[in-house]
């Protein structure tokens, strides 16, 4: 009983890509409704114990439905399982973005990656991996300047229609990444989230440990809630590598 080793199931590995929700540490999009945890119950008193928690859907690490951008989309509620579940690729952008905060991935970047690592599959999930993961749980996640202006890396609307018009991305593909969204920080009209939430496609924010994601091979499987009529859901979102060797 127990023993998985036999299993081709027990050789595959997840990873967790999602922060921990702790009010302490947790960044705030701009206008989100805050986040609270209390102590709703306690095993002195009540023999067990329990937190109230109070959050937006899109506290923490979070995956965002189609119908957080656009009226007529599919919400959290109407999402099946396969559209949580993709091919994943991740593009390391590190370099770009601390040189530049408001870097945005372009075509000609998806083609470098394409030419070392092949051809990014249909329906991927495509992660840009900014390095911002490192600055969560302070003043430089949000970025902001003098004049109050946020400043994160992002896709540009050009990259993003290259991999909808290809098929990359599919008809329920994501994007991903480890800041507040896919969208440069400058950017308040948010262009690439307003393309990329047609049919049934996702955004995966605000992801976390993303050295233990290979470039290729592996999958995501996100979690969270389904409420009703739900924008999006804050989640445990997984990597899933393949099996060693």
């Amino acid at each position: 009983m127990g023993d998985t080793a036999r299993s081709p199931l027990g050789r595959i590995r997840l990873v967790s890509l999602s922060h921990v929700n702790d009010p302490a540490t947790t960044c705030l999009f701009p206008g989100d409704p805050p986040f609270t945890l209390e102590t709703a119950a306690t095993i002195a008193d009540d023999g067990y114990y329990l937190q109230y928690v109070r959050e937006g859907e899109h506290t923490g690490t979070h995956w965002g439905a189609p119908g957080h951008f656009t009226d007529g989309e599919a919400l959290a509620d109407d999402l099946e399982p396969n559209d949580l579940f993709l091919p994943a690729v991740k593009i390391d952008m590190r370099d770009r973005c601390a040189a530049d905060p408001d870097y945005a991935m372009t075509v000609a970047d998806l083609r470098d990656f394409e030419n070392a690592h092949g051809r990014i599959p249909d329906g991927a999930a495509v992660i840009m991996w900014t390095g911002w993961e490192s600055h969560w749980g302070t003043d430089a996640f949000h970025r902001y300047d003098a004049d109050g202006v946020r400043h994160q890396p992002g896709f540009s609307v050009a990259a993003l229609q290259w991999l909808v018009d290809t098929g990359r991305l599919g008809r329920n593909g994501a994007l991903g990444t480890d800041t507040f969204g896919p969208d440069p920080g400058t950017d308040r009209t948010y262009a690439v989230s307003k393309l990329l939430y047609r049919r049934r496609r996702i955004s995966l924010e605000i992801l976390a440990n993303l050295a233990s994601l290979p470039a290729t091979g592996a999958y995501v499987l996100c979690g969270g809630q389904i409420n009703r009529h739900g924008s999006g859901s804050t989640a445990l979102i997984y990597g899933v590598l393949p099996p060693p060797g």
